[in-house]
């Protein structure tokens, strides 16, 4: 493994320029023309590589390139080229400050794609092919819930050896080995409007009834498991002196078993409306929880041994946040976090990489992909 940490920490500033050239594109979810771009420059680097297929969608490409392995067990790689920002929001779209590199996306997750391209540039160096081949899918609406991707995602993870997730580690540089399952659930208020100084009593307030709601979405939390309901977005009513005759509260869940998400819904679904209002509940779980298997204890022991070859150590960690290896934990052993270290994702002006892991990090992913067992 030396070898290909001291090749890749020759070219250290050519793969910061790489991060650098998809920073400076601006791909928010949605944005077409952006994703597109991203997935142009990408395409452009893996095509000498293996072979690569598009398929076109109303939000952005999906980009998917295979590269031959000494085996035709496959290896999934999971990344994505949308980020959270409107094109101009940052003042400054890249920066550098000290060992920190500022810019749209670099932490959460280009820096991981470019990572991907070099570990797979390192091992060329050493005249190797990976041990498995490799699937690296590059997606345009992971921060919007990967509807358009998911399918792409789950059909790659089936019968797959492993899938790596190329999102960046856990703070203190761990890799993440769980991360909870994520609801949204929209909830419409309905009741019957009146004056409020004539005749009150004719109307049935559907802000009360949602606060009611609200108390009893409170209740089904289990901190103890991690279980957490957020009513985060409330709105109703027209104008002060007429009885609310709606209201609409949008609730976040996050779980860490699907046992747990089942138990939410039946609960949240069956709470009774005060008289003479109802409620229509939309939404529910849309990704469900990334739960570690045997296998991707597994895949974390083999990229604990790498790391200390390395020069370094890696925990395991759990995490709140979802990615899209949440689809994938239940199809095949799963584990995340081998993008750069840096802070600050979704922080405009603040997110950052830390250039000195480059290396050693794009070092500890070519390991995994050339490890046989």
């Amino acid at each position: 493994m030396k070898n290909i940490l001291a090749y890749l920490e020759s070219r250290a500033n050519d793969i910061l320029s790489d991060i650098e050239q998809l920073a400076r594109i601006e791909s928010p979810s949605k944005h077409k023309d952006g994703i597109n771009r991203v997935q142009d420059v990408m395409q452009n680097w893996l095509s000498p590589m293996g072979t690569v297929k598009r398929r076109t969608s109303e939000i952005g490409d999906i980009l998917h390139a295979q590269i031959q392995g000494q085996s035709s067990e496959r290896v999934v790689l999971l990344a994505h080229v949308d980020t959270v920002y409107p094109p101009g929001a940052w003042k400054e779209i890249w920066s550098i400050k000290d060992d920190c590199a500022y810019g749209p996306g670099t932490y959460d997750m280009k820096a991981g794609a470019v990572q991907a391209i070099w570990a797979l540039r390192a091992i060329q160096s050493l005249g190797q092919k990976p041990a498995h081949t490799i699937d690296l899918l590059l997606t345009p609406d992971e921060e919007i819930g990967s509807e358009v991707s998911r399918p792409f995602i789950e059909s790659l993870a089936k019968n797959a050896r492993a899938v790596l997730v190329l999102e960046a580690p856990y703070m203190n540089g761990d890799l993440k080995i769980a991360r909870k399952g994520v609801g949204d659930y929209k909830i419409q208020v309905y009741g019957k409007a009146a004056h409020q100084g004539v005749e009150p009593e004719k109307g049935r307030n559907a802000i009360v009834s949602a606060a009611h709601l609200i108390g009893e979405i409170i209740e089904l939390q289990d901190l103890e498991k991690g279980t957490t309901l957020g009513p985060n977005v409330i709105r109703g009513g027209t104008v002060s002196n007429v009885v609310a005759d709606n209201a609409t509260v949008e609730v976040d869940l996050r779980i860490w078993s699907a046992p747990e998400a089942d138990r939410v819904d039946a609960a949240l679904r069956g709470i009774p409306p005060l008289e003479g209002t109802r409620y229509e509940i939309s939404g529910g779980l849309n990704r469900p929880p990334m739960e570690p298997s045997d296998g991707s204890y597994k895949l974390l022991e083999t990229a604990q041994r790498i790391a200390k070859e390395l020069g370094f150590e890696v925990g395991a960690a759990r995490v709140g946040g979802g990615s899209d290896g949440n689809f994938t934990s239940r199809l095949a052993p799963t584990l995340d976090g081998f993008g750069a270290a840096g802070a600050n994702a979704h922080q405009k002006d603040l997110e950052y990489i830390h250039i000195p892991s480059l290396a050693p990090r794009t070092a500890l992913l070519a390991g995994m992909l050339l490890e046989a067992e």
